[in-house]
């Protein structure tokens, strides 16, 4: 059997044929793994039928849905290679993603059709030739097949594996510290071991019933999802976060684990009279991450008997780094815990030894489940992975027990409701204004999203107003990395080689971040 992500739904349709699978959150249509996997070879018969082939780029730009899923998993049975987009990008930032991963197959969601419509409009600036369209029916765009149309023809027989072991799976895109995505490569091997990691290490079951409402173009979904295929855990899939509706899917469909980053979290606790009004006593633990958890929170719902497990990870390492255990998620509250069991991961100093217990240092992680790089980047690869080990880029501190608290950031990413945002990004676009002469985004707290983008600026015209600035921005850059607020000064701070000391500037301007 070939070490394939694919035929990991194979195997527990196989065992399991009539094991609920996937429930819909938002429809309420429930499948089985075995109608699952029919439905994914479906899926990978009618790409075969339009030349998708092993190595091919496939896109996918969908909201959650079970469509989603099978088209994940049908692409990694066919040794192809899934691009999963984030939907709340632009059509400039998608065509350079498109573009640099060389995508000649895209799949979309007819919500999206406006931003498809525009990047056909575009030619070559990608390598797009097949477009297949979800849910547009008699709307469908004329140059897009219909997804529905070539599933329903296809034959659910199971299709020839073609990708193994060290074969792409996916490239992920996240924001470079330059202002351009760097795609993370992801193998069959590197998921898997990121599937194995996750499931030996935090308390999981067979028959499990979890709840997931993050966006399945993030890692933190995309791996949730397959080490539910893999032990056999029924995934129920909200199409989008509602923090009410969170709680109701809780009490109906007796929720037993479920994954929330901190602001979801935020907002579920302020649902009035929560704990009177829904049953969540099905639940045992919730598994957080993406931001350090603050420490009340957790507290707050540990009181209502509601367990936070903080974990921490990347996309670079398939999710896994760090998990505290059930029992010490209290004891050592505000600790992402230690090591998954098939992961290393230490403390250094900029010389690359270890820290001693209290000292900050940079968090390295060693495991089969990191990337083997990034696309078309090996400058960023080097400077990533050295002698074996990924250089997260954040800062912690061990505590004598050797749990692990994360303290800061050394790439000054911001990360706001769980999606990270790299300030050089928004400043490339602010510095596009003839108006503009320098600028320096930091990220101020938020209590809304943990953090928000806020621009400092140097004029470079005496009459530019913060106006004129959020204007530019907008339709450049997707809602959630827009600043919330500009301020003007006469100088950026800088240290003598020139580097923006972006930590006097958040102790000037401290913020809250207007929402």
């Amino acid at each position: 059997m070939k070490q394939n992500i694919g035929l990991i739904l194979a195997k527990r349709a196989h065992l399991n044929p009539d094991l609920e699978g996937y429930v819909d959150a938002d429809t309420g249509v429930r499948y089985t793994f075995g109608e699952m996997n029919a439905r994914c070879n479906r899926t990978a018969n009618a790409l075969t039928s339009q030349g998708v082939k092993p190595g091919d780029r496939v896109a996918m730009l969908m909201m959650n849905s079970i469509e989603f899923m099978e088209s994940f998993f049908a692409v990694a049975k066919l040794g192809a290679v899934v691009v999963p987009l984030n939907w709340r990008l632009v059509p400039d930032e998608l065509e350079f993603i498109l573009k640099d991963s060389e995508s000649e197959y895209l799949i979309y969601g007819n919500e999206f059709q406006e931003n498809a419509e525009e990047l056909h409009r575009r030619g070559d600036k990608t390598d797009l030739k097949v477009w297949i369209e979800l849910g547009g029916d008699d709307q469908r765009a004329p140059f897009a097949l219909d997804f529905d149309q070539i599933h329903t023809a296809a034959s659910d027989s199971e299709p020839e594996p073609g990708g193994d072991e060290d074969d792409m799976l996916y490239i992920m895109y996240t924001s470079g510290t330059t202002g351009l995505p760097k795609g993370v490569i992801h193998t069959h091997n590197t998921a898997l071991w990121g599937v194995l990691t996750i499931f030996s290490t935090a308390e999981m079951r067979y028959r499990d019933r979890y709840l997931l409402s993050l966006p399945m173009f993030h890692v933190g979904a995309l791996t949730p999802l397959t080490v539910n295929v893999y032990g056999g855990v029924t995934s129920i899939v909200m199409r989008q976060f509602d923090p009410v509706k969170t709680w109701k899917l809780i009490e109906d469909e007796k929720i037993t684990v479920m994954l929330a980053v901190p602001a979801m979290l935020n907002f579920m606790q302020q649902v009035p009279d929560f704990e009177k009004t829904f049953d969540f006593s099905s639940l045992r633990w919730c598994m957080s991450g993406a931001a350090p958890v603050p420490v009340s929170l957790i507290e707050a719902y540990h009181q209502k008997g509601i367990q936070i497990q903080q974990i921490y990870g990347l996309t670079e390492t398939c999710g896994p780094a760090c998990l505290i255990s059930p029992e010490d998620s209290i004891t050592k509250a505000g600790s992402t815990g230690k090591a998954f069991l098939h992961t290393d991961v230490r403390v250094v100093d900029e010389n690359g030894k270890d820290c001693a217990p209290g000292e900050a240092g940079e968090v390295v992680i060693r495991g089969k489940h990191v990337m083997v790089g990034y696309w078309n980047r090996p400058d960023a690869t080097a400077e990533t992975i050295r002698d074996g080990w990924l250089y997260s880029g954040d800062i912690a501190e061990w505590d004598e027990d050797g749990y692990i608290f994360i303290r800061d950031r050394t790439k000054d990413m911001i990360i706001s409701g769980g999606e990270n945002i790299y300030p050089a990004e928004i400043e490339n676009v602010i510095l596009g204004h003839p108006k503009v002469g320098e600028v320096a985004v930091i990220g101020q707290p938020s209590d809304t999203w943990g953090e928000s983008p806020f621009a400092v600026v140097v004029k470079a015209d005496p009459s530019l107003t913060p106006a004129e600035v959020l204007q530019h921005c907008d339709g450049k850059l997707s809602r959630f990395k827009l600043p919330r607020g500009v301020e003007f000064v006469d100088e950026i701070p800088r240290n003598p080689s020139g580097k923006v000391l972006k930590r006097l500037l958040r102790e000037e301007f401290p913020g809250p971040a207007p929402d």
